[in-house]
């Protein structure tokens, strides 16, 4: 077993899809881990460091080892929690005659690339690699009671998301409040080692990029919510409906734009070249365009991605989103370092 480097990126920025196991045994361990846990999507959790790295260094509190540690116990915690899902999903038997899952990605369980023996023994690893960087984060903070308060909640969520909370239809909002303000200012509440006169602010400042990859959580369980429904899985499409989770979704996405415009121009939290976020504005209206319409039967002509469809459109518009969303913020906040007085705060 040779070390990837080549698939390692490809993992990163694509979901993998792989039909023999002895294409995976040629696989090295980290390879392994980031085509297992669908790396491509946890990704957007280094997006949420990132842009609380910023939001803390433009208010003086940035340091390089605790924002490296958090940032990599969380993308681990990420993915952690992708291994419980599928085992808890394969294990309740979700996931059992082909489903939605292995139809954009691999999984090991369903395609016998893992026992469930070895499933658990990757989520134990990955679990406890996630707790020492927790456990980092409290030693750094002097046990703040809001992190003790983060950390319980993330390992909650980490373990009931899949059941009972998706099924329970919170998943969705559960999706957008720890990717977005929850994590956004439980790192930057980390970084300056406890609250601080922004912290609401930053935590209003993390709405719009949670609102983003909710629209593509919400997206994917409209793609799949026949199946779920099938299977009993109550996602929040499937308990409301395809049309009302279409317009909720329409909802997010505006919302996304219309919260940072306010952080613009109300508090001046953020300078004007945040607008540069609106040069996604194609994608989005490209994402608001097909959630406008019912999801169709089956794939139009040429259409390589099915059973993929508005989750497709979504994660397209998240990933230039949030590149110009963080973009914005390394100018934003280099005008704030340097730039004495330019766009007072209110």
């Amino acid at each position: 077993m040779n070390i990837n480097f080549a698939m390692w990126r490809t993992a990163f920025w694509t979901l993998v899809k792989m039909d023999t196991v002895e294409e995976w045994e040629e696989l090295d361990v980290v390879s392994k881990w980031l085509i297992a846990t669908r790396s491509a999507v946890t990704a957007v959790t280094i997006y949420s460091c990132i842009i609380a790295g910023l939001l803390a260094w433009r208010d003086g509190h940035f340091s390089w080892v605790p924002w490296l540690i958090v940032t990599l116990g969380l993308f681990i915690a990420h993915g952690t929690n992708n291994i419980l899902n599928d085992y808890t999903d394969f294990t309740r038997g979700v996931d059992k005659d082909n489903y939605f899952r292995i139809e954009y990605g691999v999984h090991p369980l369903v395609q016998g690339f893992w026992t469930k023996r070895q499933q658990l023994q990757w989520f134990a690893v990955s679990g406890v690699l996630a707790v020492l960087a927790g456990i980092y984060a409290l030693i750094y903070t002097d046990f703040f009671p809001i992190v003790i308060g983060l950390f319980a909640l993330g390992a909650l969520v980490l373990l009931l998301y899949t059941w009972p909370l998706k099924y329970l239809a919170l998943g969705e909002l559960f999706i957008f409040l720890i990717w977005g303000p929850i994590m956004i200012t439980g790192v930057y509440i980390v970084l300056a080692q406890g609250w601080t006169d922004n912290a609401w602010l930053v935590a209003l400042a993390g709405v719009p990029f949670g609102l983003s990859v909710a629209s593509i959580n919400i997206s994917k369980h409209i793609d799949k919510m026949s199946d779920d429904k099938q299977r009993g899985v109550g996602t929040m499409p499937v308990r409301l409906g395809e049309v009302t989770a279409r317009y909720i979704n329409i909802a997010a996405l505006v919302l996304t734009y219309a919260v940072i415009v306010y952080l613009i121009f109300v508090p001046r939290y953020f300078t004007p070249v945040m607008l540069i976020v609106f040069l996604a504005g194609r994608r989005l209206l490209l994402a608001l365009n097909m959630l406008s319409k019912p999801l169709p039967d089956g794939p139009p002509e040429g259409y390589e991605a099915w059973p993929v469809w508005f989750s497709g459109f979504a994660f397209f518009h998240n990933r230039m989103f949030g590149g110009l969303l963080i973009l914005g913020l390394i100018i934003d906040t280099l005008l704030r370092i340097f730039v004495s007085g330019f766009w007072p705060m209110r």
